[in-house]
């Protein structure tokens, strides 16, 4: 009678490190791309959206900053071309919802705060929402871009991404140096105070004569 014996499973194949590198690396442009048609997109509805914004602005310094980024918002469309052509892409935009999101609700704060003394707040906070939304998105895509080894895209990424920063740092400064005593009325109330004072400077004027 021949023994009889359980032979061991087969040991499984060696997995390929390199073939699963590629696997990921193929994944990680894959989603790379997606999110930079998603920012394509966005950055082209907030070029529509400034010149609105701009107008809505009661504050000349709100404006100029305002006018200043939609510029450079033109010039990042562009450079994102060339994120696009540098990974052999064509440019091509998918609908940003999130940033459809925020502008939307950036219209309905600049109505429901038109004529009022908190519309430039209003319209910092709505603009700040999208800076941050962009900040974060444009962080994530200079970092793949790199980890992708595609050095001129996280060169470019990372020049829009300064931008966006220095954008929020001046609707920050226009907040905090005038737009938040506007909407508090502080102003309204410096005036009505110099008013009493002028009045009786004038009145002991007469008083003199």
């Amino acid at each position: 009678m021949k023994d009889t014996f359980t032979r061991s499973p087969p040991s499984p194949a060696r997995v390929d490190k390199t073939l699963i590198s590629k696997t990921y690396m193929s994944t990680l442009k894959d989603l790379f791309l997606d999110e930079l048609a998603d920012m394509y997109d966005a950055e082209k509805r907030i070029a529509k959206a400034l010149p609105k914004m701009s107008k809505a602005a009661t504050s000349q310094e709100l404006q100029e900053a305002l006018n200043n980024h939609l510029e450079e918002t033109k010039e990042q469309i562009t450079k994102l071309e060339e994120v696009f052509d540098s990974f052999g892409e064509k440019a091509k935009g998918k609908t940003c919802k999130a940033t459809v999101g925020i502008l939307e609700e950036g219209d309905e704060i600049a109505s429901d705060n038109e004529g009022s003394p908190t519309i430039n707040a209003a319209l910092i906070s709505a603009c700040q929402k999208v800076e941050h939304y962009e900040i974060a998105s444009y962080g994530c895509l200079q970092e793949w871009a790199s980890l992708l080894g595609n050095d001129r895209a996280a060169e470019l990424l990372g020049e829009i991404l300064e931008q966006e920063e220095a954008a929020n740092d001046t609707l920050t400064e226009i907040a905090e140096s005038s737009a938040n005593d506007e909407a508090l009325g502080d102003e309204e109330s410096d005036e009505e105070e110099e008013a009493p004072a002028a009045k009786s400077a004038s009145a002991k004027k007469s008083g003199k004569r």
